[in-house]
């Protein structure tokens, strides 16, 4: 992690440490298995082109994302009281000022992307501008900008390589294409066909590989708000923020959001109506979740909870 003056949570960091060593190891076990499983030849080509894939990803990600967006760089002129926000928070984190994009779509939402902080970019939409107020705006940025200095975009990336490799072996071993088909002399050592063992065993870790990094991208948007939150030293702000963009949703037509939902990995809330279907595979923890770590920020910051009497005076 890039030293600034974010604040660390120790429990945050060792579960998000746990899923990385899990989704290592699931990496690892798959190219064990595809060493014993497929000629010789194919392992390393195959693992070459799966972190080939995986490193572009995450070379151009803020290219993509902006694209993908059809977000444009603004400048101080153009966006004065966004850039003056974003200065004011990198000087209490201690760190580099991204570039600062707007993206002209009505849905509501904000996201942080590039593969360091000195290649990076915090964009947020029309949507957002007109609906928070100075300080929920603030909070928002410090959130996004806290990802940029934890480097979520490399951290992601890394954790999704073993669902790349999977998911290309996957393709392959459907149409057989890679592995000579069902022919009966490329069998294994248990009379199945090459390409039916390599399905199966890529079909496993994509799954296993899919749940995980979703583990891992709800923690790190739970470290993302804490440390957004002591560094504005505003919770609430942040906390009514996410109610806004989320009950904002609502009113955004089905096309917008379906566009917008493919970068629902990088927003500060899903582009999503209503709940998501499954907290298993969802990018983002619960608002519930967050508005609870919020909370709590907010009480151990010594002010008054909503919905909880203060001290007596």
């Amino acid at each position: 992690m890039a030293r600034t003056r974010f604040r660390s949570d120790a429990g945050l960091t060792a579960r998000m440490t746990s899923v990385m060593f899990l989704l290592g190891a699931v990496f690892v076990a798959l190219v064990v298995i595809l060493m014993f499983v497929l000629p010789a030849a194919w392992t390393p080509i195959i693992a070459i082109i799966g972190v080939g894939i995986a490193w572009g990803q995450w070379y151009f990600s803020d290219t993509v994302a902006m694209k993908g967006m059809r977000a444009r760089e603004v400048t101080p002129e153009q966006a004065p009281e966004l850039h003056q926000m974003i200065d004011r928070l990198c000087a209490l984190a201690d760190m580099p000022k991204p570039r600062v994009g707007v993206a002209d779509i009505k849905v509501p939402n904000a996201f942080a992307t590039g593969r360091s902080p000195e290649r990076s970019v915090v964009c947020v939409t029309t949507g957002i501008l007109g609906m928070l107020t100075a300080d929920e705006m603030e909070a928002v940025l410090a959130h996004e900008l806290s990802h940029v200095a934890h480097r979520d975009v490399t951290v992601m990336t890394i954790a999704s390589t073993a669902g790349i490799v999977a998911g290309m072996l996957t393709r392959g071993a459907q149409y057989g294409a890679w592995f000579g088909g069902g022919r009966r002399d490329n069998n294994n050592a248990g009379g199945l066909p090459i390409w039916l063992v390599v399905l199966l065993v890529s079909l496993v870790v994509y799954a296993i590989s899919f749940f995980l990094t979703r583990l891992l991208s709800r923690y790190r948007e739970l470290c993302a708000d804490r440390s957004g939150a002591y560094l504005t030293m505003k919770p609430r702000a942040l906390a009514s923020a996410l109610q806004k963009i989320s009950g904002g949703m609502n009113a955004i037509p089905n096309a917008d959001l379906r566009h917008a939902s493919t970068l629902n990995a990088f927003f500060i809330a899903p582009a999503i109506k209503g709940v998501s279907l499954s907290q298993l595979t969802s990018t983002h923890p619960s608002l519930e979740q967050r508005l609870e770590q919020l909370a709590k920020i907010e009480a151990e910051l010594g002010r008054p909870v909503d919905g909880v009497d203060g001290p007596p005076a």
